[in-house]
């Protein structure tokens, strides 16, 4: 009746003796969209004339979704810009399907129609589709996407998703449009039955990650929270979040030393709308990107993405700090978005930093005025994070 035969993978090795040499890559088919958000770090308008021209053709696409599949890869993650707005954004969808692979959608929903929906719910991706939410009601939606209509577009789209029993998931940016409808979101992602937790929330702004405008960038960057409103936005389901501290710090805290990426990157990878692959979706730095289109994703992950996993910081002051933080996984300085902000793949970001700090005081791992680079009884500290009662600290 389909493409697709579902078989249980704990009954054989996919690829016997071999161990997969790639987890999942990411497919930036466009960086067209058809909204034009005010926060958006991407997007280029959904006719642009050179992006048209220069994005990956169907065939090229096709050739690095089956060398995902022939190195191991299990999941690709098609994303944009908008990727509902590729022509042939339903080729691409099948042949990933046929190869086996999962298929991660991200999108506003706004082009999911009657024939998607039907195709969703006849061949299903596997993953649930991830929808991302601007606003509950049309003006704050549409003061957000800056496009008339796009909020009843958003809204038939998961109707028809929803009448299919298509499996869906909803997100969203904290934005000054949409940020007194917290509780609303949340009420209607309870709704949701494939959702079993709250919708997951951008607090942190990115700028433009191409580096290319910087007057949007001051736009963004006037549009951020500050850390103690943003610390609010994350402690509001406080014995939630407690908990859910309380078996992370258990598990990755800890000084990360002077290595660059201690995450998955470099054990998968972004390929953007022009063949050029990254070590991540968020990370677009020349200097650590591999022109996919004049070489091969085995070449890439042979040799290309090793050197990635070994690089190390040289900033005096992110060795001082972040080097030997035990906080840092709790903190959202990464490469990408050191580059993003700076241009530099290895400074520490204030806003993180203080944003993290209060984090970690809320938690009781640190007191007022204490940095987490000065502390070397954490180990202890950890151990000491209250599961339930927020009045017991250090």
């Amino acid at each position: 009746m389909g493409y697709v035969e579902r078989i249980s993978s704990d009954k054989f090795e996919r690829w016997p003796g071999k161990a997969s040499m790639l987890r999942r890559l990411d497919f930036e088919l466009t960086e067209r969209c058809n909204n034009n958000c005010i926060h958006c770090s991407i997007n280029l308008p959904a006719d642009d004339p050179s992006a048209l021209e220069r994005e990956l053709s169907a065939g090229e696409v096709r050739r690095m979704l089956t060398e995902v599949a022939a190195l191991g890869g299990m999941e690709a993650r098609f994303t944009g810009g908008e990727p509902l707005l590729r022509e042939d954004f339903e080729e691409l969808y099948l042949f990933a399907r046929r190869l086996g692979l999962k298929v991660m959608i991200f999108t506003n929903g706004r082009l999911i129609d009657r024939r998607l929906a039907d195709l969703f719910a006849k061949i299903p991706p596997l993953i649930p589709i991830e929808i991302t939410v601007y606003g509950m009601h049309s003006d704050s939606y549409e003061d957000v996407t800056r496009v008339k209509g796009s909020f009843a577009q958003f809204r038939r789209g998961l109707e028809l998703l929803r009448q299919r029993n298509v499996p869906f998931a909803i997100k969203t940016a904290l934005l000054p449009p949409n940020r007194e409808e917290i509780d609303e979101l949340e009420s209607f992602a309870a709704e949701i039955p494939w959702m079993d937790a709250p919708p997951q929330r951008v607090v942190f702004l990115e700028k433009r990650c191409r580096r290319d405008d910087p007057e949007k960038d001051r736009r963004i960057e006037a549009m951020r929270l500050s850390p103690e409103e943003a610390l609010a936005v994350i402690t509001r389901r406080a014995d939630r979040y407690r908990k859910e501290m309380y078996e992370f710090c258990g598990k990755f805290l800890g000084p990360p030393g002077d290595r660059l990426f201690p995450c998955g990157a470099g054990h998968g990878g972004s390929v953007d709308a022009y063949g050029r692959l990254e070590p991540c979706l968020g990370l677009r730095a020349p200097e650590l990107t591999y022109d996919l289109r004049n070489g091969s994703l085995k070449e890439a992950v042979l040799d290309f993405f090793p050197r990635v996993r070994v690089m190390r910081a040289s900033n005096a002051e992110y060795l001082r700090r972040c080097a030997r933080c035990f906080l840092k996984s709790l903190c959202d300085q990464c490469p990408a978005r050191s580059w993003n902000e700076t241009g530099a793949l290895d400074r520490p970001l204030e806003f993180q930093c203080s944003l993290t700090h209060l984090q970690a005081q809320w938690l009781g791992l640190l007191r007022p005025g204490e940095h987490g680079w000065e502390i070397e009884d954490w180990p202890s500290r950890i151990g000491h994070i209250p599961r339930e009662n927020p009045s017991c600290r250090l």
